[in-house]
């Protein structure tokens, strides 16, 4: 019997890969797919361009975005959970094209943002030893990630459950610390609000200095989708993965508004210090400004082990969802078939190593030169994630009007999507602002910067690129509601 069947079928795509992910291991996908160096590193940049205020509303509207989306996300992966998700959702429901250029968008997204995790990693390690090549590091922890994700589904899954509870775990005890020092218990005396409210705070730069954070609050938030492309290789779906979606928003909401609140009370938004930070400098990250004032030992290397299990996490994560996309696409006739065989495992051996390959090259041209093919690679990723999001909430409504079209009730559905159609409605628009508004200023400028427009903006060409080639060479039509494939065997 062929390893190779046919992308309509979850019923038989069962008997290749193997539904080894258990409830806890979604729940820690979802969630810490969405913690990471944008909450523990970029957050203290945030809160010094917008002010606290100014950073919260930013991370609570995109937060909201997240929330509909993963709604509208939930509601297509419990009826259809296949490890193609965002790839078959919109060829069925949007058209052939659309899901063409969504499923290598998505596949390119995680294969280069695997290579940015590599060089962030090695800089990462620079803090304990600056003598050691940094390609050395980055090798050891491709050796690393490619090992866990070649293992089994589970061992991935087990991977991650670790690395997300190390994340989750900091935030919490960060959270706890943060609270005892506004309230004066810890840390010398309070600040109290001053720092709401000195200067121009809480909000600074007004509502183009909220929109210029915006684009780093999506970052920070990218990998919760993760969850759809997990539904694939998920025990009993439609239980684990209505759980998975529920909890998500609410966590990541405490985390991030609680993060944001905390670090704007206990910090100025006008402390140099802020702007400084990133992985080069993990002594000036707001969450060790923070826990160095509490009297915490050590804080700086504490931290820099929590970000290095980010970093790997993300990495992780990114290694597994752009193999599973490979090899749907494969199974679709989108890419070659090679790439649609499983071992006896269940993993896809041939995508993983397709995508390790890729993710080691991306890397390798940030050595080369002055790094500037790496730096356009990278900017490609960050937009791709969006799109991705912009897809899901085309495709689920889209989904919706099938579903009704075709004579369905929504009390059929499994997990139904809250505020339907406004939902995915309101996400799309904030997805395509978010999008367009990623880099306003080369814009405001009198004469345009050309360069910052095609680096903030070259990973929109080469989706539309994708989706027009293929519509050209296919003639594919977009779907009509009452045709499209709603099959679930």
């Amino acid at each position: 019997m062929s390893d190779v069947v046919d992308t309509t079928a979850p019923a038989r795509e069962e008997q290749s890969l193997h539904r080894g992910l258990k409830a806890r291991h979604l729940n820690m996908i979802a969630i810490g797919g969405a913690i990471g160096t944008g909450l523990f590193v970029a957050s203290g940049a945030s809160i010094s361009e917008a002010g606290p205020g100014g950073a919260l509303i930013a991370y609570g509207a995109i937060g909201l975005m997240v929330f509909l989306l993963m709604q509208s996300l939930g509601e297509m992966s419990t009826y259809l959970p296949i490890a193609d998700s965002f790839e078959a959702y919109g060829t069925r429901f949007v058209s052939p094209s659309f899901g063409f250029a969504t499923g290598w968008n998505y596949w390119f997204n995680w294969a280069i943002t695997v290579a940015a995790e590599l060089v962030a990693a090695a800089l990462v390690m620079k803090y304990w030893l600056p003598d050691v090549p940094s390609w050395v590091w980055s090798a050891i922890f491709l050796t690393l990630l490619f090992a866990l994700n070649a293992i089994s589904a589970k061992a991935f899954g087990e991977s991650e459950f670790w690395f997300a509870s190390v994340k989750v775990l900091t935030v919490l005890v960060f959270l706890v610390i943060g609270v005892l020092m506004i309230a004066g218990i810890l840390g010398g005396d309070s600040p109290g609000t001053s720092n709401w409210t000195d200067g121009e705070a809480p909000f600074v730069g007004g509502g183009l200095g909220i929109l210029s954070i915006f684009m780093v609050a999506g970052f920070s938030f990218q990998g919760t989708e993760m969850v759809g492309v997990a539904a694939g290789e998920a025990e009993d779906p439609e239980r684990t993965i209505p759980k998975a979606i529920r909890a998500v928003f609410y966590r990541i909401m405490l985390f991030y508004v609680g993060a944001i609140v905390v670090i704007g009370f206990l910090l100025p938004y006008t402390d140099k210090r802020l702007l400084d930070s990133s992985e080069e400098n993990i002594t000036v990250a707001p969450f060790t400004l923070i826990f160095e004032k509490a009297g915490i030992l050590g804080a700086a290397t504490v931290m820099n082990a929590v970000i290095l299990t980010a970093i790997l996490s993300a990495g992780n994560s990114g290694v597994f969802a752009s193999t599973r996309m490979l090899y749907a696409l494969a199974k679709g006739g989108k890419a070659p078939r090679l790439f649609a065989r499983t071992n006896r495992r269940g993993i896809p051996m041939a995508a993983l190593l397709a995508t390790t390959a890729v993710g080691a090259l991306c890397f390798v041209t940030s050595l080369a030169g002055d790094g500037a093919a790496y730096t356009w690679l990278v900017n490609a990723s960050g937009l791709a994630g969006f799109i991705t999001w912009v897809g899901i909430a085309w495709s689920h409504y889209k989904f919706r009007r099938a579903f009704i079209a075709q004579g369905h009730d929504i009390s059929e559905l499994p997990f139904r999507a809250r505020w339907f159609p406004l939902g995915p409605v309101v996400a799309l628009v904030m997805c395509i602002v978010v999008v367009v508004g990623q880099n306003y200023e080369a814009w405001l400028t009198t004469t345009p910067d050309l360069h910052g427009l095609a680096t903030s903006y070259i990973g929109l060409p080469l989706f539309l690129g994708l989706w027009a080639g293929h519509k050209l060479v296919t003639r594919a039509p977009k779907v009509d509601p009452t045709e499209a494939d709603l099959s679930r065997e």
